[in-house]
């Protein structure tokens, strides 16, 4: 899609009232109808109407505590300790990223999730699957974590001679975050080659 075919984003009025006003529809909405928005995806971006100051994440954060305190727990206690953390820490820039990376790949990926869990891919991602990708997608963030040199990171391994081969650590004057993507994106082909082989017998 052209850049200029691209929809604008809804805006979205917060008033000192703390009600939410749809300027699209010129009416007033709630968290649940932002939250039904998003899953709809319909972009939207919510500013003070008084300060005009964009507020997006705050209100977004807000419809996940929301739903969380409506008992739809989808963030366990361990990562929410572990994201509170890496406030303030030297790796606080990467994490947003890291994260992002790692909802991409797992949103494209979806819909042969969805067909495991219903029963109609039965077996196609097994628990030693899903054991083996987390141990690496830790393993990846161990190693964003040695790109940054944190204190608690254990030392990288010397490189092998053949560090082109995938999954080598990255040599001086690459750019860590490409490094980390390409990582990020061998998860997600592991993923779907999981779901093609499954497919083919």
């Amino acid at each position: 899609m052209a850049k200029g075919d691209e929809t604008p984003a809804v805006t979205i009025k917060k008033y000192a009232n703390r009600r939410l006003y749809n300027t699209a529809t010129s009416s007033y909405v709630t968290l649940e109808n932002l939250a039904q928005m998003v899953k709809d995806g319909v972009e939207f971006v919510v500013v003070d109407a008084r300060s005009g100051d964009d507020i997006t994440r705050a209100i977004l954060t807000q419809i996940i505590l929301e739903e969380e305190n409506k008992g739809t727990n989808l963030l366990p206690i361990g990562f929410l300790r572990q994201l509170i953390g890496f406030y303030g820490d030297s790796l606080q820039g990467l994490v947003p990223r890291y994260l992002d990376h790692s909802m991409q790949a797992f949103t494209e990926n979806q819909d042969a999730m969805r067909r495991h869990f219903s029963g109609t891919m039965t077996d196609v991602l097994t628990a030693g699957n899903w054991d083996e990708i987390g141990k690496q997608n830790m393993a990846v963030f161990e190693r964003a974590m040695q790109m940054w040199g944190a204190p608690f990171a254990p030392k990288p391994a010397e490189p092998p001679a053949d560090a082109t081969k995938a999954g080598a650590a990255p040599s001086a004057g690459t750019d860590d975050f490409d490094a980390l993507r390409r990582q990020l994106e061998a998860l997600q082909k592991q993923v779907n080659d999981i779901s093609r082989g499954k497919n083919d017998t």
